[in-house]
């Protein structure tokens, strides 16, 4: 089988990669936007699950990662819910990791093991422990093949960087003792700058904190008045809006207003929304002789900008939500 992405070309995969990426828990990634609700409230962001799990298993194999670290890429994120992280702000779960704690029971409640078993492998030995896996995760502030596959993948997407920009980075990555480092300073300075700009600028772009915050809001009633239930986010975004839409005609109001141009500001004084998202900080190792080196050691601008990074995200933003009329 061969796959073509946007950002990493073409490659043939092995056939157990084929049949995963075949099987209904990854399908049903396609429907599941890694924005959330941003898709709700800007129809261009609509980079999906699936997109950014093929895309982190095919990094991987760019990296040289073996193929059991390109499985465990491919299904790392097949147990988030419909809209993504926004099930954390219905559950109040502040560490945004609802889709970690039920893993397993998604992984087991499919055919995953059974194709994993078919090839001779364990969903255990593959699956159930990400800390063997060091080009796949790594504890923040490293780079990882996850966090940069969304980075790139976002950023490239919504017209942020350009896809030279995006393979001259590739160009400059290199796996040392089994981590992802830089060949330059100037590179890591470079993914830095973009890394800020997705994590800062569009997740806590004022209109993706209110799209999110009011969908929390519309799904969180609805599972209080029994209309959706958990099980439910074990589908696709269309399925439970449909659902949300048949429900009741005020559910079906508010994920209209939700559609609708709104003004939002930022106004500490007078505010309707107070977000405070996950810290999330980078700091790559740039290769450095026989080892390496953190960036922030080596430049003024990579400790600066992370810095600021964390200002922003320990404090917040405090928004002011308006519609033709009048406020929200």
């Amino acid at each position: 089988m061969w796959i073509k992405d946007d950002l990493y070309g073409e490659f043939k995969v092995d056939s157990v990669l084929e049949e995963l990426i075949l099987s209904d828990p990854v399908q049903r990634l396609k429907g599941i936007h890694q924005g959330g609700a941003s898709f709700l409230v800007n129809e261009m962001w609509d980079v999906t699950r699936y997109e950014h799990s093929v895309g982190v298993m095919l990094l991987i194999k760019k990296l040289g990662g073996e193929v059991e670290e390109q499985m465990a890429g491919l299904l790392h994120d097949v147990s988030h819910t419909a809209f993504s992280h926004v099930i954390d702000g219905v559950l109040d779960n502040l560490s945004e990791d609802y889709h970690e704690d039920i893993f397993e029971q998604v992984i087991l409640q499919s055919e995953i093991p059974q194709i994993l078993e078919k090839y001779d492998y364990d969903y255990r030995d593959i699956l159930l422990d990400d800390s063997k896996w060091s080009i796949l995760e790594q504890p923040a502030p490293e780079l990882c093949a996850d966090r940069v596959d969304y980075t790139l993948r976002d950023m490239y997407r919504y017209g942020y960087i350009s896809l030279k920009e995006v393979h001259d980075f590739l160009d400059e990555v290199a796996v040392v003792e089994g981590k992802i480092c830089v060949k330059s300073i100037g590179a890591a300075e470079w993914f830095v700058k973009t890394y800020y700009t997705e994590v800062i600028d569009f997740f806590m772009n004022p209109l993706n904190i209110y799209g999110n915050h009011a969908l929390s809001n519309v799904l969180k009633a609805a599972l209080e008045k029994g209309w959706i239930s958990l099980d439910d986010f074990l589908g696709v975004d269309q399925e439970v809006l449909l659902k949300l839409q048949k429900a009741d005609d005020h559910m079906e109001r508010l994920l209209t207003e939700l559609k609708q141009d709104v003004c939002i500001e930022e106004n500490k004084a007078d505010y309707d929304i107070h977000h405070k998202g996950k810290v999330r900080l980078i700091d790559p190792s740039v290769i450095n002789g026989n080892g390496w080196t953190k960036a922030s050691v080596l430049s003024e601008e990579v400790r600066q900008r992370g810095k600021a990074a964390y200002e922003i995200s320990k404090s917040g933003r405090y928004l002011k939500v308006k519609r033709q009329g009048g406020a929200v």
